[in-house]
């Protein structure tokens, strides 16, 4: 037994590592949306919340300060601390009365240092892993992720919704919730601490100065902006989920509103099992098809199905906006909803890593993701405007109209080239 943990093989600590990388986004960008609405929050202010999205828009910035100091495995145990602190601190803040302001800027806290903590777990994983074992934990990888996302937009959402059917006020509620977080960010912490190896390669790295950071960093950067149809890919980027943006932040408000207001009415817990758990489900189906079909036909023969897919589902919320349904007709679409979006983000991330010249693959990844987060952030902050200025169902129009910009930019990307590309690779 005691072999057993003191083994370094990758099934130990590649599942913890990324299901530390996935939980923190989702309580920064999911489970808060639902917290807020619990606790009276207007739409308007949850709207704002799409700031939190900043760290992941420009952690290229730092990224080479991390590979410059320290080793990647202190990075991760530092952050994981760090994060574990920010859990701790945003439940104190519940039930203030100024808790909104201070709960948000521990949120930031927390996102700037899982941000960080992505940068150092992606670089580990490269260092800890040859090209054969990171292929083959890929999948593994990606497993954790999601059910990290599925723990955190699901299962704690609906146990703070259990505490509340229970007679425990939404705040109290909460704070057991975050509670809960820290407690297990400081376990996964420690366990790292333990039984994360030391690779040589993350240990015994050639030393580089400041200013040669600095140099590869901005040569990665005019690199990435001299590629051939960058303009087009980067205003596909930031334009093909301008509605889904927009959607995304008042899907929890829309659940959870009470009919007067254009809501249906579900408590928190419904929420948490119908958008967090089954709907996650939904969007992690989606994913493995939509990858395993890119795979067998190509992009170009994918991509408007898939573009359909991600968007169609979105007319479903201007459906329930005018009809009220109830929950078992609501949750269908929810999930066919997610499901659809999953199956559909498959095609705009392979774009994505598509457009990234092989010189600077990681640098130039990492700066596309950025402009995919900001594509995110910028149009989520209207949204709580928006949705109190026209109403859920004009609003949820307004999200399918602002679909068409994205599409239009998909008849100039040069998707032949990213086809070939793929039967090289294969």
């Amino acid at each position: 037994m005691s072999r057993f943990f003191k083994s370094p093989w990758p099934w130990v600590y590649i599942p913890t590592l990324y299901f530390a990388e996935g939980l923190p986004y989702v309580m920064v960008n999911d489970a808060s949306v639902v917290a807020y609405k619990g606790m009276g929050v207007s739409n308007e202010l949850i709207g704002l919340t799409s700031l939190l999205y900043l760290p992941w828009v420009i952690k290229p910035l730092w990224g080479p300060v991390v590979d410059l100091t320290g080793t990647k495995r202190s990075w991760i145990l530092a952050t994981q601390a760090l994060m574990a602190i920010g859990f701790f601190l945003v439940a104190l803040s519940f039930g203030t009365g100024f808790f909104f302001a201070t709960s948000l800027a521990f949120l930031i806290l927390i996102a700037f240092a899982s941000a960080t903590h992505d940068i150092a777990a992606d670089g580990f994983y490269l260092l800890a892993l040859d090209k054969q074992k990171q292929a083959f934990y890929v999948g593994i990888r990606s497993t954790f992720y999601r059910l990290a996302a599925i723990t955190g937009a699901g299962l704690l959402v609906a146990l703070a919704g259990y505490w509340m059917n229970q007679g425990i006020s939404p705040a109290e509620s909460w704070k057991y919730v975050f509670l809960l977080v820290c407690g297990l960010f400081l376990l996964l912490a420690f366990f790292h601490w333990i039984y994360l190896p030391k690779p040589a390669a993350d240990s015994q790295r050639e030393k580089s100065s400041l200013k040669e950071m600095g140099k590869g960093f901005l040569d990665a950067f005019a690199c990435y902006f001299r590629q051939k149809d960058i303009g087009i890919i980067v205003a596909f980027i930031l334009l093909f989920r301008l509605g889904e943006a927009m959607l995304v932040k008042m899907i929890s408000p829309f659940l959870m509103d009470q009919s007067g207001a254009g809501g249906l009415g579900f408590d928190t817990e419904q929420v948490g099992i119908i958008n967090g758990t089954y709907g996650t489900i939904g969007l992690l189906v989606g994913g493995i098809l939509g990858g395993i079909l890119i795979a067998r036909f190509g992009l170009r023969k994918c991509l408007w199905p898939m573009v359909g897919a991600i968007h169609l589902p979105n007319l479903a919320y201007i459906y329930m906006a005018t009809a009220l349904p109830d929950i078992g007709i609501a949750g269908v679409f929810v999930v066919l909803e997610k499901f659809g979006y999953g199956f559909g983000f498959t095609a705009f991330l392979v774009i994505l890593m598509r457009s990234v010249d092989e010189r600077f693959k990681t640098s130039h990844f990492a700066i596309s993701t950025g402009f995919m987060a900001m594509g995110m952030m910028l149009p989520g902050m209207v949204s709580g405007y928006l949705q109190a200025s026209l109403g859920y169902a004009w609003f949820f129009t307004m999200v399918c109209l602002a679909t068409i910009p994205g599409m239009l930019t998909i008849f100039f990307l040069p998707l032949r080239r990213f086809d070939e590309e793929q039967k090289e690779v294969v």
